[in-house]
């Protein structure tokens, strides 16, 4: 990928949460909260996570509400557990939108934060659905995220391709790469997949990435920056499969290795100032920062959501001299 002609958007932070960043010794200790304003959803009821998510709205014109979603937070689950899906009615309630009941158009995954688009008119969701389902088959991305990786990738920017499938192993569901794989295997679930990287910023052995997805499959990035032996910071699945001897990365055999709490050197661990106890709850490092829409009519400029990073992210970010440049 060339550099000028890179689809990746580049990040935008706020000179507020620079300074939010650049000021969090000065807030309090490190280590006492080192994960402050995570949302336990099991902790909340229905009325206070209506009120986190009426709080989250960063942007509501029309029929259209974005969000800046909560790591931690399911978008779906089992009947009678609380996930976003089952308290958009009184989400809907609560923003003024009467009978007109949200629905979600684009949402990432419950380990992930960032931003989820919903809207209260069914054309609209329609249409933003087909929008994003063709800038996908032409290979357009429409979303940037942002990651800290464990690592820092071999090149600067770049392409990463695999076959991904679901494998069922040990009552644990995981993404397994598919080497070479055939017609057989893409008919019983295998999916190629495609996502561009590119490194903005390298500190402490680690790396501040933005990552867009140009194909879709469940944690598609995580599985894509283990490849990369670059595992995500808090990724607690994936990055079992990255071993080092004498200093040198390599993966192990996906589908012999289980998953578990990932393991961060000392080095490391001071730096974020974490004990071991509390980098085993580290959340994963994956944030929806920037989303684009199509503009309302068919000339019009693309429109772009950003939601800011989460207190925890930033926290990283500060601790590792990971700055934007």
């Amino acid at each position: 990928m060339g550099g000028s002609d890179s689809p990746v958007a580049y990040l935008t932070f706020s000179r507020h949460q620079q300074q939010r960043r650049g000021s969090s010794k000065r807030s309090g200790p490190l280590n006492d909260q080192p994960f402050s304003g995570l949302l336990r959803p099991e902790n909340l009821s229905r009325e206070e996570l209506v009120d986190v998510l009426r709080a989250a709205v960063v942007d509501q014109k029309g029929p259209l509400v974005t969000l800046n979603k909560p790591q931690g937070l399911p978008v779906t689950g089992k009947p009678g557990e609380l996930t976003l899906l089952s308290v958009l009615p009184e989400l809907s309630q609560s923003l003024g939108l009467g009978e007109r009941e949200l629905q979600v158009v684009r949402a990432s995954g419950k380990e992930t934060s960032g931003l989820v688009l919903l809207s209260s008119c069914p054309w609209t969701a329609s249409r933003l659905q087909k929008f994003f389902t063709h800038s996908q088959r032409a290979r357009r991305p429409t979303v940037t995220y942002c990651a800290v990786t464990d690592g820092i990738p071999a090149t600067s920017e770049g392409t990463i391709q695999a076959a991904l499938k679901l494998e069922h192993i040990d009552g644990v569901n995981l993404v397994v790469p598919v080497k070479s794989p055939s017609r057989k295997d893409i008919l019983e679930g295998v999916k190629r997949t495609l996502s561009y990287f590119r490194v903005v910023a390298t500190g402490s052995g680690c790396a501040l990435v933005q990552l867009q997805p140009l194909t879709a499959f469940p944690s598609q990035l995580q599985a894509h920056m283990a490849l990369q032996l670059c595992p995500l910071l808090g990724d607690h699945t994936h990055s079992a499969r990255v071993a080092t001897v004498l200093g040198q990365r390599f993966l192990l055999p996906a589908e012999s290795t289980r998953p578990q709490r990932q393991v961060l050197d000392e080095a490391l661990l001071s730096r974020l100032h974490l004990t071991p106890s509390q980098a085993a709850q580290l959340p994963l490092h994956l944030h929806l920062h920037c989303l684009y829409l199509p503009g309302a009519r068919p000339r019009d400029p693309p429109i772009k959501l950003l939601a800011p990073l989460p207190s925890y992210f930033s926290r990283t970010l500060h601790c590792l001299g990971l700055h934007y440049q």
